[in-house]
């Protein structure tokens, strides 16, 4: 299999990523996969799993899409939309990002490392962290 057939068997396993489904992800990772997203930094396949199985635990119908797949020589990218509802505060959820995936000698994932911006599209919409954060942000916006 190519790397970038390998890609988009990833990304293609992200788009039908649900709550009864998540372990057939969890069948392209290596068992030693690296994570990072800007909330966390694990290892290995089971620890992986569990980001998305709190997800699902925290957010309603939570749903990725997959906009754009590139290769370089080293990696593959993913960019992608992640939507969803919170539960309990019902606040809509609406992220956009892009995942860096690495392969391994046999096509698993060795590390996927997510790159999105966490303060503006999440931090700066929660009640009470919020109104910190969206000061944080008019003060470093540029001023014309």
């Amino acid at each position: 299999m190519t790397p970038a057939q390998q890609l988009q068997d990833y990304a293609a396993a992200y788009e039908r990523l649900q709550v009864d489904n998540i372990d057939a992800l969890g069948q392209l990772m290596a068992d030693d996969i690296e994570f990072i997203d800007p909330f966390n930094h694990l290892h290995g396949r089971a620890a992986t799993l569990a980001v998305f199985e709190h997800m699902f635990r925290t957010v309603d119908s939570a749903r990725f899409e997959v906009f754009d797949c590139a290769h370089g020589s080293q990696a593959g990218y993913l960019r992608w939309r992640m939507t969803g509802t919170t539960r309990g505060k019902g606040s809509v959820l609406d992220l956009q990002g892009m995942s860096e995936v690495h392969f391994n000698d046999e096509g698993l994932v060795l590390r996927h490392i997510d790159h999105w911006d966490s303060l503006s599209q999440l931090l700066a919409k929660l009640p009470v962290v919020g109104w910190i954060t969206r000061r944080i942000i008019a003060a470093l916006a540029v001023k014309e």
